[in-house]
């Protein structure tokens, strides 16, 4: 049996299907696993053993369906069901199941505050549309596979962290999922402990404010924080996660990553609410959260802006661990 698994994006998303992937190659017999992504996120997926084949969507959803379709698949998992993957399943016209995403729910939650959103797990939903087939969650959790040459060796990181460190991701999809520079450096004050700080490129110039307020304190402090923001690429930085002892993260990619390894997660929530269904996955974890506001969710993705102009959600979050 050939089966194709369908997600072009993101980070955290592609991540929370592995148990996907793993559960159908692992019980369902003589069975190819083969999946669609976007080139962007080759890194995540090219590593899992679990996945005979890959597949990306480029600038033509014609010519990815005419390179899928020589592929004679007998089943599509839709486990991003938009208007693209909808195409894409009408081009193969091959048996299908498409992932429910609760937009109705969602809307609600968000427009109205009526909740009428199931309290599972986006991954146990994700697990639901392979029923058909008779795949069953295998309660492993989330995996992610990181290359021999993206391991990052102690050595790389200051002398002050080789004994043990925390890992902060501090950026987000969005700025209302990140906590202002201001409460950064208020939570590492707290943390009081090695940091390495992880993200992007964009991230860097944040990172470095933060260093550079917890440098001022006491000399005990000085080397209290590791800016890494930009200097390794996704693998390396899940390879920093996974050599940590504690992660804290805004609601993204690396929280999940962090799951996929086990490690206790305090998960920062912003304009957006575990309620989701996408807090860190078969881990021990905390969240962080205001929940006393009514205007909480405000977006189920995100905004540039606090649409109140008072950022009450990430302002006044009490870090209470």
């Amino acid at each position: 049996m050939k089966i194709l698994v369908i997600r072009f994006s993101s980070i955290g998303d592609i991540v929370l299907t592995t148990p996907v992937v793993r559960c159908l190659k692992t019980q369902v017999e003589n069975v190819q696993v083969h999946y669609v992504t976007k080139l962007q996120y080759k890194s995540i997926l090219e590593h899992n053993p679990y996945i005979d084949k890959l597949f990306y969507l480029g600038e033509s959803l014609t010519a990815l369906a005419a390179e899928l379709r020589n592929e004679k698949y007998d089943f599509v998992v839709d486990l991003h069901n938009n208007l693209r993957t909808r195409i894409l399943k009408f081009k193969l016209g091959v048996p299908a199941v498409s992932f429910n995403k609760l937009n109705v729910e969602k809307w609600l939650m968000v427009n109205l505050k009526i909740n009428k959103l199931p309290d599972v797990h986006i991954v146990d939903r994700y697990l639901e549309t392979t029923k058909a087939l008779g795949v069953k969650a295998d309660a492993l959790g989330l995996d992610f596979f990181i290359p021999e040459k993206d391991d990052v060796p102690i050595e790389w990181l200051p002398e002050s962290h080789r004994a043990g460190f925390v890992a902060y991701a501090i950026g987000g999809q969005h700025e209302t999922k990140k906590l202002p520079v201001a409460r950064m450096i208020e939570l590492c004050k707290k943390i009081n402990r090695p940091i390495v700080l992880l993200g992007g490129k964009e991230d860097f110039d944040n990172g470095e404010r933060v260093r550079e307020a917890l440098e001022q304190l006491d000399g005990e402090r000085k080397n209290l924080i590791y800016n890494s923001c930009g200097k390794f690429n996704l693998n390396q930085s899940a390879s920093v996660i996974k050599k940590s002892s504690l992660v804290f993260s805004h609601d993204t990619g690396l929280m999940h990553i962090a799951a996929a390894f086990k490690k206790e997660v305090y998960s920062i929530w912003g304009n957006t609410i575990p309620a989701f269904g996408m807090y860190p996955y078969r881990t021990k974890y905390h969240s962080l959260e205001n929940t006393n506001l009514g205007c909480r969710p405000c977006s189920k993705i995100g905004f540039d802006i606090c649409p109140k102009g008072h950022f009450k959600c990430m302002n006044e979050i009490v870090f209470d661990f």
